[in-house]
């Protein structure tokens, strides 16, 4: 039996034990025993897809497993990567979750519904990838979009946001499958077959507008689940309610499998297709890149924050997946492939960064029970690892070397540079704007995790709860530990990944990913590794000799000042309601991106009841929605309620009224079955 059947298997079998687990063991029992299976689905994950990145493949037909049509499975190259980072991004979640729950008692994440879903849903993000049918795709999609919905919901007796962050977020994803249903089943009934091997088969055979019909539908489900604007609603309301483990999970793993269809269907199954739709694509990208760092920059609840940043990365992603598919397109494969590269690679370096990240807010919000930026503070010395982990996550995120998400971005500019060589007007115009997006989202992101660690972790405690906060226990470190080490080892040697990337761009037709042909010169990813292994030693150089240098100094300077008494104008210390707040740190930036974010405030004045004159109290309220969401969401919304309003006057409740409705609904029946023969 070879590797990934056998890893498969064993993701399956503890799994289902784990969900066992979670409804029969007793509380103190089942936190570490679903913990340790649940990481053990997550190592199988790894094993099995590492086994197809090294050039495993495996395809098996289970005949009775589905009605009628039977489940098909497959896992090459492309599946095996998203199978691999899911299953990483599991395992040390899983480990850091046993933490987590254990201070939660039996609610929450420790209930016995969480505890259940848990392992069933971590196996389901591997299962995902290894779906070869469109019946099989759609069933194991829909589990797992059940799965982290009951997982967001974990908290809802706690707080009223939490029912309605979940409201959103199962409207948003079942709107998704509707599309993604109508656009697969329109696909394999042209194509004549459901399986993907026909679909391979028969996407030449279709007209140019089914095509471009079955693509826009896809593409709109899988940008929706990666959490793209403007289908993003869902993402910074559930994933900042739902437990910290199940957010590092959505965000580092499921958002993933969105990017895994997209490129499955438009570039594996539908053969690629003709520039307009990879010019969408990247309209999308650059919107949600830009977008999504500006709502990070405005947020204060260090979760949403989080979850705006994974729209922008996401965005950044789907920006490398366009170019792929312009470039190919044009006729330009290698190209194409160096594209792919960048964005597969952004997705393994991502998932690594922002596990990490939600991780490291869990932790502060389990010590504190606080998300909100401007009350916490002080959190450097309390929680030293914490602080040290979130400060290893954010350089990763802001796309700094040495951080490991600067040289999947640095492989996506030089795509996207490079690619000004393929004719046309449309990517002389789109690809200097996608340049300029990256640029921006990047500059936008430093500032973001500036505030996040500068006013959460460095700045003066502002709440009784932070100043008393406490180190998380050494399973959460444990967990983030694991994540921290995949982080440094993707930034020190990405030149690891080369040959795995090669073989999951090959999976879908192109050339290896590993170079780019410009005058017989070629740009590898061990090239790069090689010029970045300086920067780290340099770096290290660096740290060392100011923390040697730095230390002394400031610990001589805080002797000769103990017993100084200072002029300072009466004024005493700076109290923290003197430094800045993380609402103050994101006010220039509002006040460049004013007509983008169009900022709301309120100024309400009570006067004293005995005088119009006198002021008994002043409130102000300022505020930055979304205002995509405003724009879009709410008159739909308000649509749909006045509309249901309505509604009401149909069902008065008498028998005669409803009598009719059957009676003309029979009528239009007829009509419609005469007309159609």
């Amino acid at each position: 039996m070879s590797v990934i059947p056998a890893a498969l298997a064993t993701a399956t079998g503890l799994g289902g034990a784990g969900a066992l687990a979670g409804i029969g063991l007793p509380y103190r029992a089942r936190i570490p025993v679903v913990g340790v299976l649940t990481a053990g689905v997550g190592v199988a994950g790894v094993a099995a897809g590492v086994a197809a990145l090294g050039g495993g493949r495996w395809e098996a037909v289970y005949a009775g497993l589905l009605p009628l049509a039977g489940a098909h499975a497959a896992v090459d190259a492309l599946a095996g990567l998203f199978m691999a980072v899911a299953g990483a991004v599991v395992a040390a979640v899983a480990v850091y979750g046993v933490g987590y729950a254990a201070g939660h008692g039996a609610r929450g994440l420790g209930s016995r519904t969480a505890q259940a879903v848990l392992p069933l849903f971590a196996l389901s993000l591997l299962l995902v990838p290894v779906a070869a049918s469109v019946s099989t795709f759609l069933v194991l999609w829909e589990l797992m979009a059940l799965g982290s919905l009951l997982l967001v919901l974990a908290e809802h007796r706690e707080r009223p946001s939490v029912r309605q962050a979940g409201v959103w977020y199962a409207v948003m994803t079942h709107l998704g499958l509707v599309l993604l249903l109508t656009g697969l089943a329109l696909f394999a009934a042209q194509s004549g077959g459901e399986t993907f091997a026909a679909l391979r088969a028969g996407a030449h055979d279709l007209s140019a507008t089914v095509r471009g019909l079955v693509f826009v539908l896809v593409a709109l489900a899988f940008t929706s689940k990666a959490g793209a604007v403007p289908l993003h609603a869902w993402l910074p309301r559930a994933h900042p309610e739902a437990p910290s483990p199940v957010s590092a999970l959505m965000s580092a793993a499921m958002v993933n499998l969105g990017i895994y269809g997209l490129v499955r269907v438009g570039l594996d199954l539908l053969g690629g297709g003709q520039a307009w739709w990879w010019l969408g694509l990247l309209a999308v990208g650059g919107a949600s890149s830009v977008y999504g760092i500006l709502q990070a920059a405005m947020a204060s609840d260090l979760k949403r924050l989080l979850a705006y940043s994974t729209s922008e990365n996401m965005g950044l992603v789907l920006l490398g997946v366009g170019a792929c598919g312009l470039f190919a397109s044009h006729g330009d494969r290698p190209l194409a492939a160096l594209a792919l590269a960048a964005a597969l690679l952004h997705v393994v370096n991502h998932a690594a960064f922002k596990a990490l990240l939600f991780c490291a807010a869990g932790s502060v919000l389990r010590s504190t029970g606080l998300r909100d930026l401007d009350r916490l503070g002080g959190l450097r010395s309390r929680m030293p690892a914490t602080a040290a982990f979130f400060a290893l996550a954010a350089l990763g995120a802001v796309a700094l070397p040495p951080g490991n998400g600067f040289i999947s971005e640095w492989l996506l500019l030089q795509a996207l540079i490079h690619g000004l060589q393929v004719p046309g007007v449309a990517v002389a115009v789109v690809l200097p704007l996608s340049v300029a997006l990256i640029a921006l989202s990047a500059g936008i992101a430093a500032a973001v995790f500036v505030k996040a660690l500068g006013v959460g972790f460095f700045a003066r405690p502002r709440d009784e709860r932070a100043a008393s906060a406490r180190e998380a226990p050494p399973l959460m470190l444990a967990g983030m530990a694991l994540l921290s080490a995949g982080t440094v080892a993707l930034a020190v040697v990405p030149g690891l990944l080369g040959g795995s990337l090669d073989r999951a761009v090959g999976a879908v037709g192109l050339p290896g990913s590993g170079a780019l042909t410009n005058s017989g010169s070629k740009v590898e990813l061990a090239d790069i590794s090689a010029q970045l292994s300086p920067l780290w030693v340099v770096a290290a150089l660096t740290v060392a000799l100011l923390v040697a240098v730095g230390l002394p100094r400031l610990y001589g300077r805080r002797r000769r000042r103990t017993g100084a008494r200072l002029w300072d104008c009466g004024g005493g210390a700076p109290t923290p309601r003197m430094a800045y707040t993380a609402t103050s740190f994101a006010e220039p930036l509002q006040r460049v991106f004013d007509d983008v974010l169009a900022p709301e405030q309120d100024v309400n004045v009570t006067p004293v009841r005995e005088s119009a004159y006198l002021v008994e109290r002043v409130r102000f309220q300022h505020r930055v929605p979304d205002r995509i969401e405003h724009r879009l969401y709410e008159p739909v919304l308000r649509g749909l309620a006045a509309a249901g309003q309505g509604a009401r006057r149909l069902a008065g409740g008498s028998v005669h009224l409803y009598l009719g409705y059957g009676f003309a609904g029979l009528i239009v029946l007829l009509l419609a079955l005469a007309v159609g023969w």
